[in-house]
């Protein structure tokens, strides 16, 4: 088939998505498919006389990927498009898009996750890898996400929505939020914009900072317990993950760099907490209309109760991912994983 993997994008994840989108288009060329990486945002600036020959570019289009120990400088990707635009589609994005069999979503966070490129391949009638664009968009927003756990009968930590706040609102919160607790912006991802303070002052703090990624937050009671996620997999859940991080804290560098955590799957919990965890996550990915596959986040606490922190419609894709670690758990190579994604998402009827 001809695949286009889009990757890439200006959301925080970018360096995230590029490494998960090299490492599916290599797999897939790898099973005979006509597979190219194309970055969302910096587009291919100039088509070949016939465009169809692009999908038998060597290595794909693949460029060199890596994750760094921090974010990466979006402003300098802004700056490095040719073409001088803004806008989220790069040249040719589209056009190549719809030349696709099948389009493998390798998109992570707000440029991937929130729906909007679904949306824009459904009015394109293409088809692509994962879920819908309105399960995508309720399933990036943390407080939407949270009032579905709640009505699912999903334990969560007790929260509070702070749709809207500006620097003027931080003294007021921080003196009358609870501590300790988890401060986390509603549209983020890889744990940037995740605070998690314990005094006051550190609240103060935190809500100052994240105000860089936007104004409206969500704020949990602080639970104490061990990180394990659970990925779905078509109508299944997978093993558990437990994840271990070396410096106390699952943030962005404990997440993607070598020796940051230990990732033990299946995790060493009981039947009886799998089960339950496995339910819960595929509880949450049918109450938000999710499709194909998703990774449903957990705490454990002390005495053996999970809770519910957040789904992921668009999980990591890396080989060093979470999701690919419980696929293998149950016998699935990384590309047999690719390919299974593929194959569960072609039959699905986005459009009437």
């Amino acid at each position: 088939m001809k695949i286009v993997v889009l990757a890439g994008g200006l959301s925080t994840e970018r360096a995230v998505s590029l490494v998960t989108g090299t490492s599916v288009c290599r797999a897939l060329r790898e099973d005979g498919h006509r597979a190219i990486l194309v970055d969302v945002f910096l587009g291919v600036e100039t088509l070949p006389e016939d465009p169809e020959t692009l999908f038998d570019a060597p290595d794909g289009l693949c460029p060199h990927a890596s994750i760094e120990t921090a974010a990466p400088d979006l402003d300098a990707v802004r700056k490095s498009r040719p073409d001088g635009e803004t806008r989220l589609l790069g040249p040719n994005v589209l056009e190549l898009c719809a030349l696709a069999d099948i389009v493998f979503l390798g998109l992570h966070g707000q440029d991937g996750e929130d729906g909007r490129i679904q949306a824009a391949l459904d009015i394109l009638g293409v088809p692509y890898t994962g879920s819908g664009y309105l399960g995508s968009g309720m399933a990036m927003d943390k407080s939407l996400t949270k009032y579905m756990m709640e009505k699912a009968g999903i334990p969560t930590a007790p929260w509070r929505d702070i749709p809207s706040y500006t620097e003027a609102d931080i003294p007021a919160l921080a003196a009358e939020l609870e501590v300790p607790c988890a401060v986390k912006i509603v549209n983020g991802g890889s744990s940037i914009g995740v605070a998690l303070p314990d005094t006051r002052e550190e609240l103060e703090t935190a809500l100052r900072e994240l105000l860089r990624y936007g104004s409206h937050v969500i704020v949990e009671k602080k639970i104490q317990g061990r990180e394990l996620t659970v990925g779905v997999l078509g109508e299944d859940y997978l093993p558990a993950v437990e994840i271990v991080a070396k410096s106390g804290n699952f943030d962005y560098e404990a997440k993607y760099q070598t020796g940051g955590s230990e990732e033990i799957c299946p995790a060493p919990i009981t039947a009886e907490q799998q089960r339950q965890m496995g339910e819960y996550a595929l509880r949450l990915h049918r109450a938000l209309g999710l499709q194909v596959y998703s990774r449903t986040d957990f705490l454990l606490d002390e005495r053996g109760q999970p809770w519910c922190l957040e789904v992921n419609s668009l999980p990591g894709l890396t080989p060093a991912s979470l999701v690919p670690k419980e696929a293998a758990a149950v016998g699935l190579s990384y590309n047999q994983l690719c390919e299974k994604i593929i194959q569960l998402s072609l039959p699905i009827k986005r459009r009437g």
